[in-house]
């Protein structure tokens, strides 16, 4: 019982140590609000492998929801015709083990051996739809999290770079460069 009453008391005093005063935040617009909150990476992160697409959303980075859509779409497209034909193959090479020859491929494909190799280049194929789907997620996640962090970036008019041009006295030769500019 001890145990568990101290292990109860700090839990309490660790939440009660890591919360932070947000009053000063909730003051400020959304737009400020997002850029301050040093939880909006991880909100966004989170939002966006609840639902994808969502995180982006939360930032108001919308452009990016079509391609995120797009992206998955096509994958999905991708993975899905992938399987029904390897399921096709493969539903007629089990019919032809049987004995039975009238498929859908007997007058294309007269050996199992190239059903076999049918089948296995859709399931090939299949896979690497399904990979395309997962890494399409996982870069939705991804964008969430550093699109939220570059919202956070200080992108300032003190910061400016500028590309130059200044003549040289003694030869009046043109020599080009690129400035870099810090105002404090």
């Amino acid at each position: 019982m001890r145990n568990k009453l101290l292990l109860l008391f700090f839990i309490i005093f660790s939440i009660l140590s890591f919360s932070q005063d947000r009053t000063a935040l909730d003051s400020l617009p959304r737009r400020e609000r997002i850029k301050k909150d040093y939880l909006t990476p991880s909100k966004a992160a989170f939002y966006s492998a609840v639902v994808p697409g969502l995180g982006q959303i939360h930032t108001r980075r919308y452009w990016t929801l079509p391609l995120i859509y797009g992206g998955l779409a096509t994958a999905g497209y991708f993975y899905k015709t992938q399987s029904d034909a390897y399921n096709r193959y493969r539903a007629a090479y089990k019919q032809r083990i049987r004995g039975d020859f009238s498929d859908q491929f007997t007058n294309k494909i007269a050996l199992n051996s190239q059903l076999v190799e049918g089948m296995e280049f859709h399931k090939t194929n299949r896979d690497l739809a399904f990979l395309w789907l997962v890494g399409g997620y996982l870069l939705n996640v991804l964008d969430a999290n550093v699109g939220a962090h570059l919202l956070q970036f200080n992108v300032d008019q003190d910061l400016a770079l500028k590309p130059y041009l200044n003549q040289k006295n003694i030869y009046a030769d043109p020599t080009f460069g690129i400035a870099f500019q810090l105002k404090f």
